[in-house]
């Protein structure tokens, strides 16, 4: 398995905001996961949706829908796992 951050990004309170990330083979199995890094008294809070699209035989884009969940900005780190 490997681990990295791929990208990092702010949201605004209560925002909704959409990247993408390309290039991945289409042979592997990637899992995202958003790790919030605000450092704030209150719990920061995100959720998000992963969609994959074939860009060819061979390679994928990922897009991944994420929302603040909170009223106040949130940063966070835009990580991946690949599983096979």
């Amino acid at each position: 398995m490997s681990t990295g951050v791929q990208w990092t990004g702010s949201l605004a309170a209560n925002e909704t905001r959409r990247w993408f990330t390309w290039g991945w083979s289409s042979a592997s199995h990637v899992t995202w996961y958003m790790m919030p890094t605000s450092p704030r008294s209150g719990a920061p809070q995100v959720d998000w949706d992963v969609t994959v699209e074939r860009s060819s035989a061979t390679q994928c884009t990922y897009w991944i829908t994420v929302k603040n969940l909170t009223s106040f900005p949130v940063t966070f780190e835009g990580r991946y796992a690949i599983l096979s």
